[in-house]
């Protein structure tokens, strides 16, 4: 009779014990799901006040705030081509630099043909390393460049392993995600720094479906970010605003875009109707995706797991 009556005390205070601890994981439990729920809820606020906020806002002159001329490295793929196209809408002079002598002259009639204003070109293979911007700080020196968007980018076609990559694609990609973004920094910055004014844009493509880079190119917008934030509060006492832009799938406007993309037109803005919200978002947001379905993808993928988001990519992308 003693062991029963021992049994059952010990299982009422078990029981205690165990209803005790379920409440304090559920007070835990309500407490992390409503820091979730407010989180959530403040990412988006922010997503609409940084791409509905500009629309609204008279038109900014960017000549004024930051400088005559802009120089956008990587001058011919498609967004550092309609990003140049924007800011020449806007009045700035634009400097291309690319090393792709021919297309560099297309894209440079092309747009003061169109927008009339003042163009260059330089030619340069960032891949070569330290050897490219002896050039290009000579043709920049009296010029009053008041924007660089550093667009310059090896891209990548597949997933590979570090061993399976040949040495000098290592090389190319070091050379041109990562170098020359501070080589054309350390530029620009002397001049910019003295008028008090000016602007860096650094861009580098995101992907809403993680696990998708080779180790290099993954390594290098990881650099690149950390770069941006930590040169923001390096400069900003300067008068210098620096931007990370990291979009997501940008069509051609000249062409469709290929598999279910191309039923998804509001999530792959063309590269002109990209560049034109990614400007407007240029003096307001110092990291963003620059378009405002991107910015969604990626609040919403932040939530999906990492397999998933490798899945969704492929199947967006197959026709």
């Amino acid at each position: 009779m003693a062991a029963v009556d021992s049994f059952h005390l010990l299982y009422r205070e078990v029981a205690r014990s165990c209803h005790n601890h379920f409440e304090f994981l559920a007070v835990v439990g309500a407490l992390y799901t409503a820091r979730k729920g407010v989180s959530i809820l403040y990412e988006f606020y922010s997503v609409v006040r940084l791409h509905v906020t500009p629309h609204i806002l008279r038109r900014r002159d960017l000549v004024k705030q930051y400088g005559e001329w802009a120089v956008v490295t990587g001058a011919t793929d498609i967004i550092g081509k309609a990003y140049a196209e924007e800011l020449a809408s806007r009045g700035l002079n634009i400097i291309l630099i690319c090393s792709n002598r021919e297309e560099l002259h297309n894209v440079s009639e092309a747009i003061a043909g169109t927008y009339g204003v003042n163009t260059s070109i330089i030619y340069a293979d960032f891949s070569k390393g330290r050897e490219a911007y002896a050039s290009i700080a000579q043709s920049l020196r009296d010029l009053d460049v008041g924007i660089l968007v550093n667009n310059a980018r090896v891209p990548y076609e597949y997933p590979q392993c570090i061993l399976e990559i040949p040495e000098d694609k290592v090389w190319e990609i070091i050379n041109v995600n990562v170098a020359a973004a501070v080589m054309m920094v350390r530029i620009v910055v002397p001049g910019m720094a003295q008028r008090k004014r000016g602007a860096i844009v650094n861009v580098s493509p995101g992907t809403a479906y993680r696990h998708s880079a080779i180790t290099q190119i993954a390594a290098s917008k990881a650099y690149l970010d950390k770069f941006s934030r930590q040169l923001q509060c390096e400069l900003r006492s300067s008068g210098i605003f620096v931007q990370l832009l990291t979009p997501l799938c940008v069509g051609d406007k000249h062409e469709p875009s290929a598999g279910t993309l191309h039923y998804l037109p509001a999530f792959v803005p063309s590269s002109d109707v990209y560049a034109r919200h990614a400007v407007r978002t240029l003096g307001i947001s110092s990291r963003t995706t620059g378009y405002w379905a991107h910015s969604l993808q990626l609040l919403a993928f932040q939530w999906i797991p990492g397999w998933m988001c490798t899945s969704v990519g492929r199947g967006l992308l197959q026709h």
